[in-house]
């Protein structure tokens, strides 16, 4: 596995970013991975989101993260979510632009606010295939995923005091098959211990049918 930084445009905007690629020879499935709330801290280096990417790379999936605008080396400011669903648009377009990725395989993921932005796009975007959510502030997108009829996966931590587990499970069951949903004993927003535990869960339902 390795790994190699890099940068694509959001429509005037330079975002950074980093790919996770596996060994051997593609072309690969690949998976875009959002990360929380810019406003709190929440950037591609969270906990949740190098530990999915890492666990994709080691199982022939390629994984990019990348900043939101306004977030470390990426320019622009913080939008408020609508903006950040141009991000997400914008590291799809660069995915698909890249040498020896299925354009055909492409999932995507999402942590806290980075799964609020996620599912706004995915509903609207035929090339995501698969949709997976971690801890997902649907405040920010996710009501139309009532519609959504491509494999979902949501996973949230029973003690989570920031996004109520109880709501996020009522939503998933609106929401039509295939999907599968997880609840977490002992784990928190931040799900710090459980890095591992939620990657494989991840990294398990994008192998599956990606």
């Amino acid at each position: 596995m390795k790994r190699l930084h890099i940068s694509f445009p959001s429509g005037e905007l330079k975002l950074e970013g980093v790919w996770h690629l596996p060994e051997g020879k593609g072309p690969f499935p690949a998976v875009i991975v959002c990360h929380p709330h810019p406003l709190y801290g929440g950037n591609m280096s969270a906990n949740i989101v190098f530990s999915i990417c890492q666990a994709l790379a080691l199982h022939n999936i390629a994984a990019l993260r990348f900043n939101f605008r306004g977030v470390g080396k990426s320019q622009g400011e913080f939008g408020g979510g609508q903006p950040e669903q141009e991000d997400v648009k914008a590291a799809l377009a660069f995915v698909l632009s890249t040498d020896n990725i299925n354009r055909n395989r492409i999932g995507l993921a999402g942590y806290s606010f980075g799964g609020g932005v996620a599912a706004a796009v995915a509903v609207r975007e035929e090339r995501i295939k698969m949709l997976a959510l971690v801890s997902p502030a649907f405040m920010y997108g996710g009501e139309e995923l009532k519609g959504y009829k491509k494999p979902k996966f949501i996973i949230i931590g029973e003690d989570d005091d920031m996004i109520a587990p109880e709501g996020v499970e009522e939503a998933m069951e609106a929401m039509p098959k295939p999907k599968q949903f997880e609840l977490i004993p002992g784990a928190d927003h931040f799900w710090a211990g459980y890095e591992e535990a939620v990657a494989e869960k991840v990294c398990r339902f994008f192998r599956k049918r990606l």
